[in-house]
């Protein structure tokens, strides 16, 4: 062998034995990763959450070919925000849930370089579709996120395979930038819906010092879109922060759908996501509140909707943590799925939202406290004078609180939430209590959605306090893991 096959040879040898190295380097720690978050006491086990890293908003959920797909917003080397991606996951029946292989990535030197930001089903086609924002950077004169150098537009993405894993990406996007003229704070999330032969997107957007809107484009082929009016607006708070949505002059992941004989708006805003429901005017194409509320008083953010083959109108929203990042990047994972909602309508037009039935399905029967950090409680007591309250305790360390003292409302995680009774003068209150995550459901009107990080070596006990004949049920179930590694799949 001569001089120089010798240097490439061992210069191939040198590189091949460094990149074994790194190979093994990052299997071992994948491992020490899975085996971590195995063994994490507050990862939830019944919500659905990626194998590891950030995840936030749900993206274009749907029932298609017998199957539920959810798609979200996600991070795959990091559990911080950045570099999202969309995640996808597959379940029969909203409760056990498969992995698939992300569906969308950001293209390096296109329209969604920096980012496939949050989109929806577009309904009415032949071919499976999605509508989502992709972000890139951009100069100043460009941006649409005021002072961040970036650049949101709409774009549309396509799917001929069953599985729905892999899509195409138009060469461009079908909004390239907000209606001209107007001075918005931001232009992202479409929403769009079919009416006969016509499409509908809503846009999240808003006004400088005015307040948020959702932005009403339509359409006769679901990709050459035309803008028409702010579908409905809101207010500014008056506040100075430099982020709009901080302010209210910001609406994100706008949701608009026929709720009943009335239609519902969702958005985003000021942390909060609120709902309206009102009537949608087809002569002036604007959406007509009627009444309004908070749709959770909690770390629940970004929500989106979809109807399943049983016509049902099921809501998914992103529960956000309350930790630090730092505390996020050690743990090495961040964010769940809420547990689904069933929508529907009481009869003062206010919105109701229950569990679907399917979740009865997996509780391991009644006992005296919460095992492993995963179960139901079922509480149900007399509106009146009496102050009461349940508390969720470890030993002697205090979890989680709930007390009423008598009035029309009741405080929940130190968050007052309006009360009121049933015609058998009993409040109902429903919990889910899975890892870090605790769902309160409130006679199905008001939801608080709260984070709990504090350590339970002892199991997680329940009991009522105050008034004893005010309490009329108070039932506990254990609920079974959907997998025995606390990875969802």
């Amino acid at each position: 062998m001569n001089r120089r096959k010798f240097l490439v040879s061992s210069l191939t040898s040198s590189a091949m034995c460094a990149l074994r190295s790194r190979l093994v380097l990052a299997l071992d720690e994948q491992a020490a990763l899975r085996e971590k978050l195995m063994r994490d006491p507050l990862r939830p086990q019944f919500h659905l959450l990626p194998p590891a890293n950030w995840m936030n908003d749900p993206c274009a959920p749907r029932f298609f070919s017998g199957r539920y797909h959810m798609f979200f917003q996600y991070n795959p080397g990091a559990a911080v925000w950045g570099d999202i991606h969309w995640a996808h996951a597959v379940s029969p029946d909203l409760i056990h849930w498969k992995h698939l292989p992300v569906a969308l990535s950001p293209t390096p030197g296109s329209y969604d370089a920096y980012g496939c930001f949050t989109g929806s089903v577009l309904p009415g086609v032949d071919v499976p579709s999605i509508l989502y924002t992709g972000v890139t950077k951009c100069s100043p004169q460009e941006e649409t996120i005021r002072g961040e150098g970036v650049r949101e537009v709409q774009c549309l993405a396509t799917s001929t395979d069953p599985e729905l894993g892999r899509w195409t990406k138009l060469p461009k996007p079908v909004l390239e930038a907000p209606p001209p003229g107007l001075k918005i704070t931001g232009f992202r999330d479409p929403c769009p819906w079919k009416d006969g032969d016509t499409w509908y997107m809503g846009v999240g957007s808003g006004f400088n010092k005015v307040g948020g809107a959702v932005l009403l484009y339509t359409s006769r082929d679901g990709r050459n879109w035309t803008y028409l009016h702010p579908l409905a607006q809101g207010k500014w708070n008056e506040g100075t922060k430099v982020n709009p949505v901080d302010t209210g002059e910001m609406w994100e992941c706008p949701d608009f759908f026929p709720l009943a004989d009335k239609h519902v708006l969702l958005y985003s805003t000021e942390r909060k996501v609120y709902w309206e429901v009102g009537t949608f005017d087809k002569r002036d194409l604007r959406f007509h509140t009627e009444t309004r509320g908070l749709l959770d008083h909690g770390s629940y953010y970004a929500m989106k909707s979809m109807v399943d083959e049983k016509g049902r109108r099921i809501l998914w929203g992103w529960v956000q943590e309350t930790r630090s990042p730092e505390e996020c990047k050690v743990a090495g994972w961040a964010g769940a799925m809420a547990l689904p909602r069933v929508l529907s309508l009481g009869p003062d037009n206010t919105l109701r939202m229950d569990v679907p039935p399917e979740f009865a399905s997996f509780r391991t029967g009644t006992q005296k406290s919460i095992k492993d950090r995963a179960g139901e409680v079922i509480c149900k007591f007399k509106v009146g004078q009496s102050a009461c309250g349940l508390e969720l305790r470890s030993g002697t360390t205090l979890l989680f609180a709930i007390q009423y003292g008598g009035a029309s409302s009741v405080t929940i995680g130190g968050k007052t939430i309006p009360l009121s009774s049933g015609r058998d003068g009993l409040a109902s209150l429903r919990l889910f209590i899975d890892g870090s995550i605790i769902e309160t459901f409130v006679n199905s009107r008001e939801v608080m959605t709260a984070r709990c990080y504090a350590p339970a070596p002892a199991g997680i006990q329940v009991a009522w306090t105050g008034a004893v004949d005010a309490l009329s049920t108070l039932e506990l179930s254990g609920i079974a893991p959907i997998s025995k590694d606390r990875l969802t799949v």
